[in-house]
């Protein structure tokens, strides 16, 4: 957890909603000098602050209406920094909330050097890395409709399905007719492959895109995340615009942590108490890793040598876990040192 404790002579906490944003005030004494309800408009946001623009700095807690506060910002040179919304939920959750007392609590936390931060992204990539997120949650619609289909088959008492339906070929071989014989069901399964045609369509156009925005973006370290065994385009797409800069972590441990790829545990009085929270840090980091891991394992006989010892040791559930660690660290490294994969390096360590 990283915590901003910069000294300015304002501070001004936001509690920010897609339509409305309460802005609260304090000097360096912790005297309240604004505290008032906005439209979420940038001229408003502006002509609240200007009295106090000297010395300012704006603090908003991370939810999906952050980006062109940010953005305005950074545009008049006024720090911003964002709020981790796990930590913050930990710090200041009380009896009572409202609009008014939560922005007062972000300004109050602010001043005091105690506002967890979250990472703010850049606005050159930052529409890049949500089309990423977009396709991503497009491919698990497809899955969806695709184990839809082979549900519908099953209710039926139908013979199974033989080839699998991700494929275009063999969905264009598939005989509702013969398959259905109820219209109502034959229609729903014709709505089914309508739509994983459709999506099939923009998927493909997304990727195209994606990889020519990355070869533009940064092509090398693009090139270095595929030279991994098991990462492709895809994972290396993941990688790379989740991660952004890896400079801005001081170790590899940090990554790790970032990427859910540790196990915090928790103590009191020198007894264990167990294990924190593992769903703070990024999701996609965590589970392109994993599926890096497994997709290595397929494509690499060292590799699965290395798993089999691994696993008597720890158990293969386990292995899994020790291999991702093992690919975020020569992730953070082969960014950090800017180096291709090295197969004897990484199964000698």
């Amino acid at each position: 957890m990283r915590f901003y404790q910069q000294q300015h002579p304002f501070y001004c906490g936001v509690d920010l909603h897609a339509r409305s944003m309460y802005l609260c005030v304090l000097d360096h004494e912790g005297t309240t000098l604004l505290h008032q309800n906005y439209a979420a408009d940038p001229g408003a946001f502006l002509a609240a602050i200007a009295p106090f623009r000297d010395g300012l700095v704006v603090a908003v807690e991370c939810m999906f209406a952050w980006y062109w506060l940010a953005d305005l910002c950074e545009a008049h040179g006024i720090p911003f920094v964002l709020g981790h919304a796990l930590y913050m939920k930990a710090i200041h959750q009380g009896k009572s909330k409202n609009d008014r007392l939560d922005a007062a609590k972000i300004a109050g936390l602010l001043k005091g050097g105690l506002l967890p931060q979250g990472y703010v992204y850049p606005k050159a990539r930052r529409a890049t890395r949500d089309l990423l997120r977009r396709r991503s949650f497009l491919v698990r619609r497809r899955a969806d409709l695709l184990a839809h289909l082979v549900n519908t088959n099953s209710q039926y008492n139908l013979p199974p399905l033989n080839k699998k339906l991700v494929y275009p070929g063999n969905r264009a071989e598939l005989d509702l007719a013969a398959r259905f014989t109820e219209p109502s069901a034959r229609k729903l399964v014709e709505c089914d492959l309508a739509l994983i045609d459709a999506l099939d369509g923009q998927i493909h156009d997304l990727e195209l895109h994606l990889v020519r925005t990355a070869k533009v973006d940064d092509a090398q370290a693009y090139a270095r995340l595929q030279s991994i065994p098991g990462v492709g385009k895809i994972l290396g797409l993941v990688l790379l615009y989740e991660i952004h800069d890896i400079g801005r972590f001081p170790a590899a441990g940090n990554f790790l942590s970032y990427a859910r790829l540790v196990r915090p545990q928790l103590e009191s009085g020198g007894k264990p108490l167990g294990f924190g929270n593992k769903k703070i840090g990024n999701a996609h980091l965590r589970w392109a890793l994993g599926e890096a891991a497994c997709l290595y394992l397929r494509c690499s006989d060292r590799a699965k040598r290395w798993q089999a010892r691994t696993a008597a040791k720890h158990g293969p559930a386990k292995t899994l876990g020790i291999l991702a660690a093992k690919l975020g660290r020569t992730v953070y490294h082969l960014l950090r040192k800017r180096e291709v994969f090295d197969e004897n390096r990484f199964l000698a360590s």
